[in-house]
């Protein structure tokens, strides 16, 4: 299993547009052989101070595959190109983080 960790910096002001595209994609993803976990988060302000402060115009999508191959076949779907061509110009940067349990 391994876990992924997708930061997506969106346009100012746009992550709710970038949400409903977002929203309208998770049934695809969780219909793909190999996918355990697939969903966006939003920061939550807190004062705790290693968080450093909401950032409001992310969204982290935390997702759970059951090998590389499963994911890069995900990378790789059409509703994935579809879904990247209608969010092109809400998104302005995106960094994976894979990892695997320790």
């Amino acid at each position: 299993m391994i876990h992924v960790v997708a930061t997506i910096e969106v346009v100012e002001g746009k992550r709710d547009a970038f949400l409903r595209e977002f929203h309208k994609l998770v049934p695809q993803v969780y219909a793909e052989p190999g996918c355990h976990e697939y969903a966006p988060f939003e920061d939550v302000e807190t004062d705790i101070p290693a968080q450093g402060g909401a950032r409001k115009d992310v969204v982290t999508v935390l997702e759970k595959w059951k090998d590389v191959a499963s994911l890069k076949a995900h990378l790789d779907a059409q509703h994935m190109a579809e879904f990247r061509e209608r969010v092109k110009d809400l998104v302005s940067e995106v960094k994976l983080q894979i990892l695997k349990q320790g």
